[in-house]
């Protein structure tokens, strides 16, 4: 087990970075021409396509009875005659064409994430009014899915990493985010520093456009938000119905929501060992939730001695903490977690493991894509580039976050990554969105929804109270909830003040 002194000198952390900051070209900054949402000029003619719908030949999406089309759209707005990218949608048609008032468009979260599937998944939860009002509309992003995949040569199943227990752990994770960033930014530089939400923004009005509609409403879910908080800054005039499920705080993107996401899950992490506590006779992890929090910091030290690679994947103690982050965001994974908890615990007493299963149970129902979320993360928001930044933030958080702190506080690819070629959108209008928030969620933590809040004036917020998840609008979770969302599309009908909303009890498992 290694645990070293952390009181490393800066000295030191400077010149074992400097090989890595030195083998990674920073390109200059550059802005762009025009920050503004307002259409250039030569965009016209894709504004106006003709969408081929087509099967989609995907199980899920035919099932559901959807057709899919592509949207062509310029990879760098400002150079709207060069390279342009395919982004592919998903349709499922109003169930009521004389009742039918616009299209509803959506992403999942991520960065990184498809969408393509996310309506036929969520159909089920919107009323018959809305599915009788609404075109609902999957998409994925640009670089994303079906929309010409960003590719690394580097196939890292993730980004994020705990920064483990010493400097040499850090200046591995530092490594290895050095050579992320090489290897995104070699292969296509053009198309990684063009993945940006903003211009997934513009997309979202090309596809407005190209469906005919004056307007977009629009449901987005965790980083969802705020790419639908972007948009609603960027082209307020086409901003209609506009629902924003696990809020972002649009001013924290980058470094610091992971900074909010590794405390709310400490706090996540002690519901859950109370749960498992509760349930000691199955799994053995301790009769107190103390007593589980130590049997989970415990494994972590014992996984940097044991490591395992196999199947692409990685345990040791940089990539325990992520596991465990994946099944945190809902209550109903609370046995999954406790059997990779056990997995793990196996494979460190040098125990065969079955490692396909581990991985399934922790890839979650909407797997990120690494290449994409490095470019939309590292292309909205310029990184500190310091890796003496990093360390002494993650030395200062061990004592009060000793799970994540290391992970939300690391280094990663954005650090080795191009300035933007424009800053980040300040979000602050009066579009009258709906924002739901749980005040448990482990992902978009609820001050992040309080922020988005306040930057949308005239937005309502719906609290989940007491509630340890992530996606409040789901089948079961809260009628209360479901029906303020319901309501608001399909009649146009907010609260007339904020709410506070209650999960149905007979959701969560013992």
């Amino acid at each position: 087990m290694r645990e070293w002194k952390l009181s490393v000198p800066t000295r030191w952390i400077r010149l074992l970075m400097l090989g890595i900051v030195l083998a990674t070209t920073l390109p200059a900054r550059a802005a762009l021409a025009d920050p503004s949402g307002a259409a250039l000029d030569g965009l016209e003619r894709f504004y106006h396509q003709q969408p081929d719908w087509k099967p989609c030949g995907d199980a899920v999406l035919d099932r559901a009875g959807a057709q899919c089309a592509g949207v062509v759209v310029p990879l760098d707005y400002r150079r709207p005659g060069g390279r342009t990218v395919t982004v592919a949608i998903s349709r499922l048609t109003a169930t009521d064409p004389a009742q039918r008032r616009g299209m509803l468009l959506s992403n999942p979260g991520g960065p990184g994430a498809s969408g393509l599937r996310m309506m036929a998944n969520f159909a089920p939860v919107f009323s018959p009014e809305v599915r009788a009002r609404y075109d609902l509309i999957g998409m994925d992003p640009r670089g994303i899915g079906r929309s010409d995949r960003m590719e690394c040569a580097l196939p890292l199943p993730t980004m994020l990493f705990g920064a483990g227990f010493d400097v040499l752990g850090y200046a591995r994770d530092a490594t290895l985010a050095a050579a992320l960033a090489s290897s995104c930014l070699v292969a296509d530089p053009e198309k990684a520093r063009n993945l940006s939400t903003r211009n997934t923004a513009r997309d979202l009005d090309v596809i407005r456009g190209v469906l005919g509609e004056p307007t977009l409403n629009y449901f987005g879910v965790s980083y969802g938000t705020y790419l639908g908080a972007v948009y609603t800054q960027m082209f307020p005039e086409h901003s209609d119905r506009i629902v924003l499920d696990s809020a972002m705080d649009p001013d924290r993107a980058g470094i610091t929501l992971f900074q909010d996401m590794a405390a709310a899950n400490e706090t996540g992490l002690d519901d859950w060992a109370i749960w498992a506590a509760r349930h000691d006779a199955d799994y053995h992890f301790g009769s107190s939730a103390a007593q589980v929090r130590a049997y989970i910091e415990k494994l972590i030290h014992r996984a940097a001695g044991h490591p395992l690679f196999a199947d692409g994947y990685l345990i040791d103690e940089h990539t325990v903490p992520m596991m465990l982050l994946a099944l945190l965001p809902n209550p109903k994974l609370n046995a999954d977690l406790a059997d990779v908890v056990r997995t793990i615990a196996t494979e460190v007493d040098g125990l065969p493991i079955d490692m396909e299963a581990l991985k399934a149970k922790i890839s979650g129902a909407v797997p990120l894509e690494t290449p994409g979320m490095a470019g939309v993360l590292c292309g909205d928001k310029a990184a500190p580039r310091d890796p003496v930044w990093y360390y002494h933030n993650i030395d200062a958080v061990r004592a009060t976050q000793p799970v994540f702190g290391p992970f939300g506080n690391n280094i990663t690819a954005c650090a080795y990554w191009p300035d933007p070629p424009e800053p980040p959108t300040r979000v602050s209008n009066s579009t009258p969105a709906l924002i739901l928030q749980a005040t448990g969620d482990t992902r978009t933590a609820y001050p992040e929804g309080l922020a988005m809040h306040r930057d949308l004036t005239r937005s309502r917020l719906i609290t989940l109270a007491d509630t340890r998840i992530h996606g409040t609008f789901r089948l079961g979770l809260s009628p209360c909830v479901n029906d303020i969302v319901n309501t608001y599309l399909g009649d146009g009908i907010r609260p007339a003040t904020d709410l506070t909303c209650h999960p149905d009890p007979a959701y969560f498992p013992d």
